[in-house]
């Protein structure tokens, strides 16, 4: 498949998932339920920071969470409600309460001297640098981490930054900053859309090399540059629309070979 036919493909699947009937079996659900800019940020990275794993249990898991936040993250968060969590609540698979608390504390820590995490992003001039999302997640680690007495948790914030494809911090920021109004909700004006990077997970990284995009076969952040690298020469100003194609293709019906 050549260059011309695997965008085609790409775009047309994209299209065909990319609809509103998709939200109901996704995760960005969950934040989507919410209308307080500030609600939909933190529920946006919890979520997102426990969504790998059967899906079934992503969603059953982060409804049982925003209900340990009484369905109200942002006041939650700012009276220290997650301190009275045990720390070895399960909440999802390998994600305890330990984790939870660990980053509501260091969110806090940010709300206290911003309106936004928006507005944090945008007076950091993150959206600016070529990986935001990369730089989001050393300004933000940086400032939970001390907001833990200097205790790191790679299950929020990864600290192998050189590494790392940063999946779950790349589909939150794909949640917040795209604009289409479909499925993505676009609260985030801090960040470029055109600057985002794909959401690479084991079957996004295994679609992009069956359709010859990648032949890395780590699923890290040379491969992430190299998936999204390729999305922006098909689709320039809204290279994770191409997203839902790399996550359709194989999952929802459609097969590499059709």
């Amino acid at each position: 498949m050549n260059l011309s036919e695997t965008g085609s493909l790409l775009l047309e699947e994209a299209h065909r998932i990319n609809r509103p009937e998709f939200i109901k079996d996704d995760p960005v659900q969950f934040p989507r339920r919410f209308e307080d800019l500030r609600d939909i940020e933190i529920t946006s990275l919890l979520v997102a920071s426990i969504s790998w794993g059967k899906r079934s249990m992503i969603l059953r898991d982060a409804e049982r969470m925003l209900n340990l936040m009484d369905n109200q993250p942002y006041r939650y968060m700012m009276e220290k409600g997650y301190e009275d969590l045990d720390d070895n609540l399960n909440v999802h698979r390998t994600f305890f309460a330990r984790n939870l608390k660990w980053y509501l504390r260091g969110l806090r820590s940010i709300y206290e001297h911003y309106d936004s995490l928006d507005s944090f992003i945008s007076r950091n001039r993150i959206g600016e640098d070529e990986a935001p999302a990369w730089l989001l997640a050393s300004t933000m680690g940086k400032i939970v981490t001390d907001s833990n007495n200097g205790e790191t948790c790679s299950q929020c914030i990864p600290t192998n930054l050189h590494t790392t494809a940063l999946k779950r911090i790349n589909m939150a920021l794909r949640w917040m900053v795209r604009d289409d109004g479909i499925v993505d909700m676009g609260v985030w004006k801090s960040i470029p859309k055109e600057k985002l990077f794909i959401p690479l997970d084991v079957h996004v990284g295994n679609t992009a090399r069956g359709l010859g995009i990648t032949e890395r076969r780590a699923n890290d952040r040379k491969c992430c540059e190299i998936i999204t690298s390729a999305m922006k020469d098909i689709c320039p100003h809204d290279p994770t629309l191409l997203d839902f194609a790399l996550f359709g293709i194989g999952v929802n019906g459609k097969k590499l070979d059709e």
